[in-house]
């Protein structure tokens, strides 16, 4: 090689690959939002009367309700799923919005990643309170005098077991983008 010539440049490196899996993104976070609300929308119409014997030595009927007000739990549960559902709503959009563009940048990914971690930990929590509840109503609790509920409301029970299994399914789903989100950004990384 003379001096003379020239040499090229090296070529430009590529543009970070476009992730293929923002369309799995997008319908995870549509069924993100559809557990949410499912969860929310059960626990809130779980109101149920019953007539109970009430009273001391003479025992009388008396109109019960059990409904999701009655507990913090419950209500924590409520506010931290309408919390996530309104979360799905924006990330959705958001996710619509990546779809459109021809070049992602990372730190879109690992954003979301963390998002997802803290709404996950929301969701985590309200679903370990509200089923720490459940618990205590479906099997009782004879140490501390407090009885079983559920063979009296017994449809109370059973929507709120079926929020609580949307809520469960709503956290898997958290923890899958989660993945999805850390491995785009993986894949995104410089090979070494």
């Amino acid at each position: 090689m003379s001096t003379s010539e020239k040499r090229e440049p090296p070529p430009p490196p590529p543009p970070p690959p476009r992730s293929n899996c923002l369309g799995g993104d997008v319908v995870l976070r549509f069924l993100l939002l559809a557990a949410s609300t499912v969860a929310v929308v059960v626990i809130v119409t779980s109101k149920q009367t019953q007539v109970v014997l009430a009273g001391g030595i003479i025992p009388f009927p008396e109109y019960a309700s059990a409904q999701f007000v009655d507990s913090p739990a419950f209500i924590y549960f409520v506010v931290a799923f309408s919390v996530a559902g309104l979360y799905a709503i924006i990330t959705i959009l958001a996710s619509l919005f990546l779809v459109c563009r021809r070049i992602i940048p990372a730190n879109v990914f690992l954003c979301l990643a963390s998002l997802d971690a803290i709404i996950l930990g929301i969701a985590a929590s309200a679903t370990g309170a509200a089923g720490g509840v459940a618990y205590i109503g479906w099997k009782g609790n004879y140490h501390t005098g407090w009885g079983q509920i559920c063979y009296i409301y017994d449809k109370f029970c059973r929507y709120v077991a079926a929020s609580l299994a949307m809520a469960l399914l709503a956290s898997v789903i958290l923890v899958l983008l989660i993945i999805l989100n850390t491995s785009s950004l993986y894949l995104r990384a410089p090979k070494l």
